[in-house]
């Protein structure tokens, strides 16, 4: 399964590690994404969601 928020589609980005001596090489960017049991279409299910998504409200925690 592709690392990616179920609920707003962020995935990883690509980016630099820029050393002092500015050489470079590639690097991921990943969000912090968190296994969670949600509320979603009235019933428990376990969803993958990043962060941002769980502070905002956009997801319901199942008691």
């Amino acid at each position: 399964m592709a690392r990616k928020c179920e609920i707003c589609g962020k995935k990883p980005l690509v980016g630099n590690h820029v050393s002092h001596a500015h050489n470079v090489n590639k690097r991921r960017f990943n969000p912090n994404l968190q296994n969670v049991r949600t509320v979603y279409n009235g019933r428990v299910q376990r969803m993958v969601v990043c962060t941002n998504c769980i502070k905002s409200g956009r997801v319901v925690k199942a008691p």
